[in-house]
């Protein structure tokens, strides 16, 4: 009897330190997980989150549908990251982000988002963005002597690049699409697939990619890729 009972209380003991263990261990691969969010997104814990929101490009002074939902999907990243959230509208913001992170949304035109025109000329001086216009040029993006094109409704592009000022203590995000879906796709993107793109780029304090937004008419915003890191070029002076 006195072996059944030893037994029985080897294996509840066992039973214990084993659950405890795989508790520890999945609490600590959460925590990881959790650190190289941060690490990623330039975001801590009581930090604050800055959004830069463009206007929509034949309503001054409202955002399109698809910007608000890439607003608040950043807005929830950082609120789940323990972070403060301000949002500026791009036509009165003229300030440096200093120690907070910052989102900027939209294309670079003038009566969408001046400050994303503004961050790409000072610091990733290897992207040209056509403007609207006839021909199979209007409002592609052309960066390392490739241009890709838009294909309204059915393939679209974002450039998203993140970067720190030198009067910055924080990164700056600029997330700048072809339309507002292709805006929208691109933090959605970020969001769900940040820990490859952590392996797929040089590096993570500084980086330029081009994210293909495909098959439009069936699967909306969702169908995202990465379809190519342009960091070298982007970031290289112009000659």
């Amino acid at each position: 009897m006195l072996s059944v009972m030893v037994n029985i209380a080897v294996g509840l003991v066992t039973s214990v330190i084993s659950g405890s263990c795989v508790w520890l261990w999945q609490r600590g691969k959460h925590a990881r997980a959790l650190r190289r969010k941060e690490t990623f997104f330039g975001i801590t814990p009581g930090g604050e989150c800055l959004i830069v929101m463009n206007d929509k490009y034949d309503r001054p002074g409202s955002a399109a549908h698809r910007d608000v939902r890439a607003m608040i999907e950043v807005a929830t990243l950082a609120s789940d990251l323990g972070c403060q959230v301000s949002v500026e509208s791009s036509k009165a913001f003229r300030a440096s982000n200093d120690g907070r992170t910052e989102f900027c949304i939209g294309g670079p035109w003038s009566g969408s988002n001046q400050r994303t025109g503004g961050h790409l000329t000072a610091h990733v001086p290897g992207v040209a963005w056509h403007p609207y216009g006839p021909g199979p040029d209007c409002n592609a993006i052309e960066v390392g002597g490739d241009r890709f094109l838009w294909d309204r409704g059915n393939e679209e592009y974002a450039l998203v690049a993140k970067f720190t000022p030198p009067e910055s203590t924080s990164p700056v995000f600029l997330v700048c699409g072809q339309s507002s879906l292709a805006n929208h796709a691109a933090v959605h993107f970020l969001k769900r697939t940040h820990p490859e793109l952590a392996r797929a780029v040089a590096s993570i304090d500084r980086f330029c990619i081009l994210v293909r937004v495909s098959s439009i008419a069936t699967y909306g915003f969702q169908r995202t890729g990465l379809e190519r890191d342009v960091t070298a070029a982007a970031f290289a002076a112009a000659v």
